[in-house]
């Protein structure tokens, strides 16, 4: 029998605090996650479910973006993948009762962790102008309600499209078909705030915003740079391909500001030697890098590189690149002592890093938010191509950029048109295909979105999946944009912290889940399963297929739910077939196919086991589509965030126990952390300076270069072995710190690993 949700947030002001684990995964991993599974799920759910998840004719897991081998294993899923999947394919219902039951009010009180606990959303529910509860209305209604709002704007720019990750190819396609068709490029989407720098970055230098490598490169590579990130606990399934490249002879080094045990030690539960405790080590070099110092350390091995006699592929340079002697000029003054105040190694820990980038032909550089949250993350991350250039390692086997997504089709909406800045040649297409004409004017990436709620230039906010308003910054002001919006809308398939925090009017719209059977109905009267369509992480396109019953009778598709939108916002005079697109998902991706090179063929390439390979001109040949028809070095100063005396460095992260801002537990295990959240890792020597003792409490206090100062109350102080003069906590808690003004230089993604804070002792005990 699976179990209830809690009926009142558990109590979290006693954390407790052990040491730090140094192995991931193994038999904990699988207690933990079946535990979770049988208490959202049952038993036999549990089993019928996880069998499905990531097979060749399941579905894709919700829980992060990465890659699954052509051979799958039977559990082809992790313990947070799990987490996710119970989640999702919970036994739990939020109906119209408990919405008579909690009004708003109340659920604004609620922590993220119990909101997400209650269950499936089963009914749309609307929130009428001065009302407290939510109440019941139908789906026609609903529409009627957004058509109402949207129809009555000055300008199609004042409302605001968002998407999540977790919305699918077929989906996210109709939507910014929508959002254009009804006349505005406002599609911010999480890209926004995660790997925006990475586009911005490999578009501008190899003509790609997507990795280069496919999981196979991996099993080839002799040297794998995992930068700013944790794989243990963000993308688990990738210790299984870093275990496996280990034993084809490949070397790792780990560049972060905290040791993470993932990356120390796999004990991997699909092999005896995993399950008895031994497990691989994974790490063979791990550089304790400060926050937002990786552009000074790739400069360094860049500027060690050119000094080094045979080190370049000068053949490549000289053939594929352009822009050597601009990079080599700037990176031949790199002052050593700089490089070790930005980064806080020894010169022996570079030294021991060049020799192994010496050693390999073939390498390979993986990275996350450690490096796409920084103001300089643009520099720091065409730093990172720099050095891959310098050796040849862009279109080679066994070599190339990857950074790592996380949610599991976050690229392949970047791909479907999720964007606020479309390329031309994108909205030529959709004209010729279409027979209107798209806007032509940039629209609102997420930060600028919030601004223009903020300033009443935006006046609907309409979310595709997502938490909006604990995923961005500086919560206080997100918060207080929001509510000023006339309408707020949210298709979901759970509760979150954004169903409370409303414009004057919100509708919340339940959705199917990946778990889900999607049925449609024909022209005739009879139904047929459809299926949608996901990109992962490295470019490989699938099809994603639920088998279980709905939540409820009353739950629409995204598809479905943008289709009749469109229908009725657009009316009878639109040129698009949204209700054959309702009917048959295949008649999206005949459309998307004549759109969007590389889906020529969509359907029959995507009814292959396994899908198929997105084109990737890089690696694919060598060409590349960049402004001067080569890969572009970069010359860029070297910059890194520094806090005055008495302050320190903070990065928000997420928990073991998190998916983005979905808590499935108050547990950390890896970082030794039971039954809370607001907690502040600090080094002990930096904590003994600032004058806290480990268990003490802390308001974290982050200061803006306007004078503005943002406070997050009550924190226990947690001695952790983090880089000096940088600390870590959780988010959301968190985001209330980051000012929405501190931000990527280009890609506007806001700088969440490198915030000023100072600790105060609590001012509530």
């Amino acid at each position: 029998m699976a179990g209830k949700p809690p009926t009142s947030d558990p109590v979290q002001d006693a954390p407790e605090v052990g040491a730090p684990q140094h192995s991931a995964v193994g038999i904990p991993a699988i207690t933990n996650a079946l535990k979770i599974s049988q208490q959202q799920m049952g038993v036999r759910r549990t089993a019928l479910t996880l069998l499905r998840v990531n097979q060749k004719n399941g579905f894709d897991c919700p829980g992060c973006a990465w890659p699954e081998d052509d051979k799958r294993h039977a559990a082809e899923f992790c313990e947070n993948g799990a987490k996710a999947v119970a989640e999702e394919a919970t036994l739990r219902r939020v109906t119209p009762d408990f919405f008579a039951a909690h009004p708003v009010s109340d659920l604004a009180t609620r922590s993220g962790y119990w909101l997400g606990q209650q269950g499936r959303l089963t009914h749309p529910m609307y929130l009428p102008e001065g009302a407290d509860h939510y109440q019941p209305l139908t789906w026609d209604r609903a529409f009627d309600l957004i058509a109402e709002e949207l129809t009555a704007l000055d300008t199609p720019d004042e409302a605001v499209f968002y998407t999540s990750g977790r919305t699918s190819n077929e989906a996210a396609f109709l939507y910014q078909l929508f959002a254009r068709e009804f006349g505005t490029n406002n599609l911010p989407d999480c890209s926004n705030m995660c790997h925006e720098s990475s586009g911005s970055a490999l578009t501008a230098t190899l003509g790609v915003g997507k990795g280069s490598v496919l999981l196979e490169d991996l099993y080839k590579a002799d040297l794998i740079i995992v930068a700013g990130q944790n794989p243990g606990t963000n993308h688990p399934r990738m210790l299984s391909a870093l275990e496996k490249a280990k034993a084809g002879g490949a070397k790792i080094i780990s560049i972060n500001p905290l040791p993470e045990a993932g990356l120390e030690r796999f004990k991997n539960p699909q092999t005896p030697r995993g399950l008895a405790g031994g497990g691989t080590a994974l790490t063979d070099l791990f550089l304790q890098v400060r926050l937002g110092g990786d552009q000074a350390l790739f400069r360094a091995l860049n500027h060690r590189l050119l000094a080094t006699e045979g080190a370049l592929d000068t053949d490549f340079i000289r053939e594929h690149t352009h822009g050597f002697d601009e990079f080599a000029a700037l990176a031949n003054t790199t002052d050593d002592a700089e490089t070790l105040r930005a980064t806080g190694l020894t010169q022996d820990e570079i030294d021991r890093a060049l020799a192994m980038v010496l050693a390999s032909r073939r390498t390979i550089v993986c990275w996350a938010m450690g490096l796409t949250q920084h103001k300089h993350s643009v520099p720091t991350i065409a730093e990172v191509v720099n050095f891959l250039l310098l050796r040849g390692n862009i279109g080679r086997p066994g070599a190339g950029v990857c950074p790592v997504r996380g949610h599991s089709n976050v690229q392949g909406d970047r791909t479907m048109g999720i964007f606020e800045r479309p390329a031309p040649a994108f909205l030529d297409a959709l004209e010729k295909e279409f027979g209107f004409a798209p806007p032509r004017d940039h629209g609102y990436d997420v930060v600028r979105a919030i601004r223009a709620l903020r300033d009443g230039h935006a006046k609907v906010f309409f979310a595709m999946g997502g938490n909006f308003v604990s995923a961005t910054p500086d919560t206080d002001v997100t918060e207080a944009a929001v509510r000023r919006a006339r309408l707020t809308v949210h298709v979901s398939t759970k509760l979150n912290r954004s169903h409370a925090v409303t414009g004057a009017r919100a509708l919340i719209l339940p959705t199917l889940g990946r778990t889900e059977r999607d049925r449609q109905v024909r022209p005739d009267g009879t139904s047929a399963d459809q299926f949608v369509t996901v990109e992962d992480s490295m470019g490989m396109v699938h099809a994603s297929r639920g088998r279980l019953e709905p939540a409820g009778p009353h739950l629409l598709s995204e598809p479905a739910i943008v289709a009749r939108l469109a229908r009725r916002v657009l009316g009878p005079q639109s040129p698009t077939p949204w209700e054959e697109f309702e009917r048959n998902y295949a008649t999206i991706r005949d459309r998307i196919a004549r759109v969007i090179p590389g889906f020529e063929d969509f359907n029959a390439k995507v009814a292959r086991p396994g899908g198929f390979t997105l084109p990737h001109a890089p690696r694919d040949s060598r060409s590349f589509p960049t402004a001067t028809g080569k890969a572009n070095f970069t010359a860029a100063p070297v910059e890194y965030p520094t806090a005055p005396e008495g302050r320190l460095l903070l990065q928000t992260l997420r928990s073991h126990d998190q998916y983005n801002t979905t808590i499935y537990g108050l547990d950390d295990r890896y970082r030794g952390i039971k039954n809370g959240r607001r907690v502040v890792l600090v080094h002990p020597d930096d904590a003994a300076e600032l004058g806290f003792a480990d268990g003490e409490y802390a308001d974290l206090v982050s200061e803006w270069t306007d004078g503005s100062e943002r406070r997050a109350p009550g924190f226990r102080v947690v001695h952790y072995p983090t880089a000096r003069g940088c600390a870590a906590a959780y988010y959301p808690e968190t985001n209330v710190l980051i000012p929405l003004d501190h931000t990527a230089d280009t890609s506007n993604t806001p700088a969440a690993k490198s915030v000023v804070v100072r600790l105060e002792p609590a001012q509530q005990g």
